[in-house]
């Protein structure tokens, strides 16, 4: 239990934060898993389609630093170099 005013705010704050952080890596991971599952059935289009809206979320992620930009890098160039290779 928070003994001050600041710390009652803080762990307030940290509640919010948990959540909105939780929810959007939740979004991110389900890009990522349709991202996948189009590769798997070797869909370019699709796979295209899904890469789009994966790099979107993965970015707006770092932006918010909900995860970090190189992860997002690395995570983004993974999946691109998967897509690369159905040609």
């Amino acid at each position: 239990m928070a003994h001050s005013n600041s710390a009652a705010k803080r762990a307030r704050q940290t509640v919010k934060r948990t959540v909105r952080n939780r929810a959007t890596k939740s979004i991110l991971k389900n890009a990522i898993k349709k991202t996948l599952a189009a590769i798997a059935t070797g869909d370019g289009a699709k796979a295209r389609a899904e890469f789009r809206i994966a790099t979107r979320t993965l970015d707006k992620a770092a932006r918010a630093r909900t995860i970090h930009p190189n992860e997002a890098a690395r995570r983004k160039s993974r999946l691109a170099k998967k897509i690369a290779a159905l040609k």
